[in-house]
Formats: structure tokens, C-alpha cells, sequence
């Protein structure tokens, strides 16, 4: 009979609610895109093409902000935004560690009904 193993609990990173409730917006999600892929834009920048105002958009950035996902600078009269890649690094380890936890949980499942 296996030995039975207890779940481990993953270490969250520093605000992760707040994080991962920022990346649950599709809105968030596709600055997060836009920002890594065109790197720091203004707000001018980042609403071109889209259906939201700037205030839709300073509001989702403020968001983000408070989470740690982007940060501003003001040149001239106009906020820069960019991204901050430490956090989305930060994120991806945490959902990696998940991960491998599941993975590792699921195998022992799988062994226990096997055999």
C-alpha cells in the first residue's frame, strides 16, 4: 500500500490575490499583451484601435498598478506605462510550483488505482 503524503502549501507571492484578480480581467490581459509586446506606451497608445475611452483604460491601469503588474513615469505632459516583468515572473513560478504539485498528486492517484 503507498504511503500517504500530505499536500504540501506553495508559498504565494506577495499580493497574489491582487495579482491573479488583475490577470482575470480579458481587458488587463490584453494591455499585458500590448505591453510586452510594443514595450512602455502611453495611454494614448494603449487605447488606439480599441472601443474604451482613456478613462477605461487609466482605470484598468490603476488596477494593474496596485497589483504591481505595470508602473508609470510622466514624460512631458503624458504617463508612460510599462510592465513590470518581475511580477508576471512571479506569477508564472507560483503556477509552475502548482503545477508540478498537481502533476506529483495526480501520480500518486493514478498509482493508487493501478494497483
Amino acid at each position: 500500500m503507498p504511503k500517504h503524503r500530505s499536500f504540501r502549501i506553495v508559498a504565494t507571492p506577495k499580493g497574489s490575490a491582487a495579482l491573479f484578480a488583475a490577470l482575470g480581467d480579458k481587458t488587463r490581459l490584453r494591455l499585458v499583451s500590448r505591453l510586452c509586446d510594443h514595450g512602455p506606451m502611453s495611454i494614448k497608445r494603449l487605447t488606439a484601435g480599441s472601443d474604451f475611452s482613456r478613462q477605461a483604460i487609466s482605470k484598468h491601469l490603476r488596477v494593474m498598478e496596485r497589483a504591481g503588474l505595470v508602473r508609470s513615469a510622466r514624460q512631458g505632459r503624458e504617463s508612460i506605462w510599462q510592465l513590470e516583468r518581475r511580477r508576471l515572473e512571479e506569477a508564472h513560478r507560483f503556477l509552475n510550483l502548482i503545477s508540478k504539485q498537481w502533476d506529483s498528486a495526480l501520480s500518486r492517484l493514478r498509482d493508487f488505482v493501478e494497483h
